[in-house]
């Protein structure tokens, strides 16, 4: 229910703040359950990915995040955000997003694993394979781009590929290489979406 309220209120915030295209709406399935792979240029990106799709999304966070203030942990919590601790073996997290995804949410996951300040596409890390090779569900790609700021709305282009199917994702998780071409390859549906889309101040 408070996800539900939240979903709403940061739609009509954003609507409000941001003049949103989105492309490839076609794409967007009509229920959850599936893994959503995004670039990531802001912190507006989670909850701009969450209102694009539909469904509950779950997201990781840096761990740093929930330690700001009860409130904003309990805001976090709620949106269904859970922490990670950045750069340590941990698969607790890859554990709640098959959680998540065995219950029809999606799952919004960086590949990169950490936000880019040039806007450049980074190399991706292993997380997305690794949920999406154990998770047997769809992976959405999807772009990003803001234009500058200005006094009025910021123009955002939310782009989403088709979906990848779960057949492309039946590897070895012990393999490291079949781990690294599978985020490589997820990272390329991302990569030409970003090739394809629209440039704006």
């Amino acid at each position: 229910m408070l996800y539900c309220i939240g979903r709403v209120i940061i739609r009509i915030i954003y609507h409000i703040k941001f003049s949103i295209k989105l492309i490839g709406k076609e794409n967007i399935p009509k229920k959850g359950g599936i893994i959503i792979a995004s670039n990531h240029v802001s912190n507006f990106d989670p909850p701009m990915v969450g209102i694009t799709f539909k469904g509950v999304c779950t997201f990781m966070a840096k761990e740093e995040l929930f330690q700001k203030n009860k409130l904003f942990t309990w805001v976090l919590k709620h949106l269904h955000a859970y922490p990670i601790k950045r750069g340590a073996r941990d698969s607790s997290g890859i554990d709640k997003a098959l959680d998540g995804l065995k219950k029809g949410w999606n799952f919004v996951i960086f590949p990169e694993g950490t936000r880019s300040k040039t806007g450049e596409l980074g190399k991706p890390k292993s997380g997305v394979s690794m949920v999406a090779a154990q998770a047997g569900v769809p992976v959405a790609p999807v772009f990003i781009r803001y234009g500058k700021k200005r006094a009025i709305r910021r123009k955002v282009l939310v782009s989403v590929g088709e979906l990848i199917p779960a057949e492309k994702f039946k590897i070895n998780i012990e393999d490291r290489h079949e781990i690294h071409r599978i985020s490589k390859m997820i990272m390329g549906e991302i990569i030409a979406l970003k090739e394809n889309a629209p440039e704006f101040e």
